[in-house]
């Protein structure tokens, strides 16, 4: 698990979600239109110039690892985010009784992008939903909350974009999203983990409740060429 879980965003791009992105030697990176993740096999420090080079866009990536590093020139370091990650250790297959759930689709994506860019639960954008499994609730045909699927290294699946929009709070949406999402993830016979940042005491309360346990600090750098 430490090896996998650690450095996530590298072991997704040599496995499930290898189709999204490129792996050029010992760095990766998402196609910058369905994630800004980009990863480096190894020490961060040894491969982070090397995955400068590597990255052939000007958009802004995310490098995500368990080390807390001093990120090396040529990058522009724009915010260094600490978070944590949590796994689940809760009961097998949980049901979850709720509101309406439906599948989102691309003709949804204008709608997700706007509800992630008003809840902020991550980086999302116009093909982000090729990582799959997004589900949704509606409100008078308003999108209100979702979650779905990002990182997929190994047997591991992340859990993620789990948002509902503000006159919605309280309703228990994030609770009926996640343990469908958790349901999905272990019937395929793999573990869910997600990312949450530190200082969101609420969602990382939520988590906790519904069987998530912190796995480590992780931490989220923003970099620019």
């Amino acid at each position: 698990m430490k090896e996998i879980l650690d450095n996530p965003a590298w072991h997704a791009l040599r496995t499930h979600n290898r189709a999204l992105g490129t792996v050029q030697g010992e760095c990766a990176y998402f196609l910058p239109e369905v994630s800004p993740f980009a990863a480096v096999e190894g020490e961060a420090l040894a491969g982070l110039p090397a995955l400068h080079e590597a990255i052939p866009f000007d958009h802004n990536v995310i490098f995500v690892s368990n080390e807390n590093v001093e990120i090396p020139r040529p990058w522009q370091l724009l915010a260094a985010i600490p978070g944590y990650q949590m796994i689940y250790n809760g009961p097998v297959h949980p049901g979850s009784d709720g509101a309406v759930i439906t599948p989102l689709t691309t003709e949804h994506v204008p709608e997700m992008i706007a509800l992630t860019s008003l809840t902020v639960p991550g980086p999302f954008s116009t093909e982000t939903i090729r990582f799959g499994h997004y589900e949704g609730i509606f409100d008078n045909n308003k999108l209100v909350a979702m979650a779905g699927q990002r990182m997929h290294p190994g047997d591991y699946a992340e859990i993620s974009a789990v948002c509902t929009h503000p006159d919605h709070l309280g309703k228990g949406y994030a609770r009926h999203l996640l343990l469908r999402q958790v349901n999905r993830i272990q019937q395929n016979g793999e573990q869910p983990f997600l990312h949450v940042k530190a200082d969101n005491a609420r969602a990382i309360g939520v988590y906790e409740s519904l069987g998530f346990k912190i796995r480590t600090q992780i931490f989220f750098y923003v970099l620019k060429k």
